[in-house]
């Protein structure tokens, strides 16, 4: 019995340490998608950005990010995301992935909308 905990403990080690170097979290604790961050946590290039960046538009989102409002942001952006581009937030809160550089957004992450 003792044997089948210690394997049951190693294989849920080796399962986070999996998921880590897969994908890394969102400040609330949920996993942003592998191919969202480069699987890489140090660049922080997937992050939660201000509400007052985002505007709700008949075609999509209309993201506007300026300096301080996402860590690789150095000057004035603003993007135009069909609704289809979104991904479910799992905070519900907004966040944004920007992959290879600051010019180019990766995945967007929204709230539901309830209507």
């Amino acid at each position: 019995m003792r044997s089948i905990l210690v394997f049951v403990m190693i294989a849920f080690a080796s399962a986070a340490q999996i998921h880590s170097a897969l994908a890394h979290d969102a400040p609330s604790g949920w996993a942003y998608e592998p191919y969202c961050c480069n699987g890489d946590n140090e660049t922080g290039d997937c992050q939660m950005i201000p509400p007052k960046s985002v505007a709700v538009t008949p075609g999509g989102y209309r993201v506007t990010l300026m300096p301080g409002d996402h860590r690789l942001v150095t000057h004035a952006h603003v993007f135009v995301l069909p609704m289809t581009r979104a991904m479910k937030s799992g905070d519900g809160d907004y966040h944004l992935c920007l992959f290879p550089d600051e010019n180019t957004p990766r995945c967007f992450y929204a709230p539901e909308m309830g209507y």
